[in-house]
């Protein structure tokens, strides 16, 4: 089990981004949540198996055709407990 915390720059507001990371992460089993910061980037964390939230990050890095993350970090940082969903903050 492994938790992220992800922040996402380019046209990631007001394009359906957190709801198409929300759902992407729903399928992979992940908890966690997404939220837009002022600053016209998202952040997130992200929780669970590695090589499900390889596959979020790289549907995330693939954008789609209203989505265009122009750059994407991500940091590892401490699990949390009986976390049971993935939400968007708002």
């Amino acid at each position: 089990m492994k938790r992220y915390f992800g922040q996402a720059y380019g046209r990631v507001q007001g394009v359906g981004f957190r709801y198409f990371v929300q759902s992407a992460a729903k399928k992979l089993g992940l908890t966690g949540w997404v939220k837009n910061m002022d600053d016209g980037s998202v952040t997130m964390q992200v929780q669970g198996e590695e090589k499900n939230i390889n596959g979020l990050f790289i549907k995330i890095k693939q954008g789609n055709m209203f989505i265009k993350a122009s750059k994407f970090t991500t940091k590892e940082i401490n699990c949390i407990d009986a976390e049971q969903d993935f939400d968007i903050k708002y």
